[in-house]
C-alpha cells in the first residue's frame, strides 16, 4: 500500500520515529499520553479532481450519480494516500482526522486528508485495528479519542457518504401562483430528503463493510460546488466505532470554569 507514495513524502516519512510532526494541540498531545498511544508523525493525502460532465435534468428530479461517484472518489483518493503514509511509519491508526476541500480552478476541486498517525506503546496494537487488520482512521480529536477509549470502545474507520443531486426546476405557472407567497416548495424540500437519504444510507454502508456496530460525530453539509443552484451535493461523515471491551474508566473530575 505504500507504494505509490510520492518520494519526497517518503524521504520525510523515513524520520519517522526518530522525530515527530503532529496537528494536535498541546492539551491534545499530552492527553494521548493517557491513551497509551504515542503519536508518530502528521500523515496526509491529497486528491485534486476534474469533476466531468453530466446531461441536465431540467424538471426531473434524481440522482446525478457520475458526479456522486467522482465526489467520493475524489475524497476515498486523499483518505487512501493519509493511510498509505500511515501503514508507512507503522501506525496503528489516525487521529484527529480531517477532510478539507476547496475550489481548484473552474471544474476541479482538491481534497485534503490530515491527521496524525498513531502507536500503541506496549505493542499491542492489533487490537485496536480494523477486523480486517487495517489500521483505524478517525476525525475524533485526541478528547474524544480517549473518552471513548474509556468506555470500552475504539474508533474503527473515517466513514463517509455523499449524493450529488438536481432538484426540479419549477414550472412557470407554478413560480406564477407563488409570487408573493408564504409556500413551501415542495421539490427542494423532497430533494433534501432524498439527497440526504442516499447519503447516509452510503454511510452506514461503509461503518458495516468495516465492521463497525454504530458511527459517531456524524455531520452533515449540503453544497452547490460549481453547478449553480438546482444541483447540490449532501455530504455526511462520521466515524464508525465497535466496542472491545465491557469496562469503563472513571468518570473525569468536572471542572467548572470562574472569571
Amino acid at each position: 500500500m505504500t507504494e505509490g507514495l510520492d518520494q519526497t513524502a517518503q524521504n520525510r516519512l523515513a524520520d519517522a520515529g526518530k522525530f515527530f510532526t503532529s496537528d494536535l494541540a498541546v492539551s491534545e498531545f499530552t492527553l494521548l499520553e493517557h491513551t497509551g498511544f504515542d503519536a508518530i508523525e502528521l500523515v496526509i493525502g491529497v486528491s485534486i479532481y476534474h469533476v466531468g460532465f453530466q446531461p441536465g435534468r431540467g424538471m426531473q428530479a434524481g440522482e446525478y450519480q457520475v458526479l456522486s461517484q467522482a465526489m467520493y472518489t475524489a475524497r476515498m483518493n486523499a483518505i487512501n494516500r493519509m493511510v498509505a503514509e500511515t501503514v508507512k511509519v507503522g501506525g496503528d491508526g489516525v487521529v484527529g482526522g480531517k477532510l478539507g476541500d476547496r475550489a481548484h480552478g473552474v471544474a476541479a476541486l482538491e481534497f485534503t486528508a490530515l491527521g496524525t498517525a498513531v502507536r500503541r506503546r506496549d505493542g499491542a496494537g492489533a487490537a485496536y485495528r480494523q477486523p480486517s487488520g487495517a489500521g483505524f482512521t478517525s476525525h475524533l480529536d485526541a478528547k474524544e479519542f480517549y473518552q471513548l477509549l474509556n468506555v470500552g470502545w475504539c474508533p474503527v474507520s473515517f466513514v463517509l457518504g455523499t449524493c450529488v443531486y438536481h432538484i426540479a426546476v419549477q414550472g412557470i405557472m407554478q413560480t406564477m401562483r407563488q409570487v408573493g407567497q408564504n409556500v413551501e416548495l415542495p421539490q427542494w424540500t423532497q430533494g433534501f430528503y432524498d439527497a440526504r437519504e442516499l447519503a447516509m444510507t452510503r454511510l452506514q454502508v461503509e461503518g458495516e463493510r468495516d465492521g463497525a456496530q454504530g458511527v459517531v460525530g456524524v455531520t452533515a453539509t449540503p453544497s452547490e460546488w460549481v453547478w449553480g443552484r438546482h444541483t447540490l451535493e449532501f455530504y455526511v461523515s462520521g466515524t464508525a466505532v465497535r466496542r472491545i471491551s465491557n469496562e469503563r474508566g472513571a468518570l473525569p473530575p468536572l471542572v467548572v470554569p470562574v472569571g
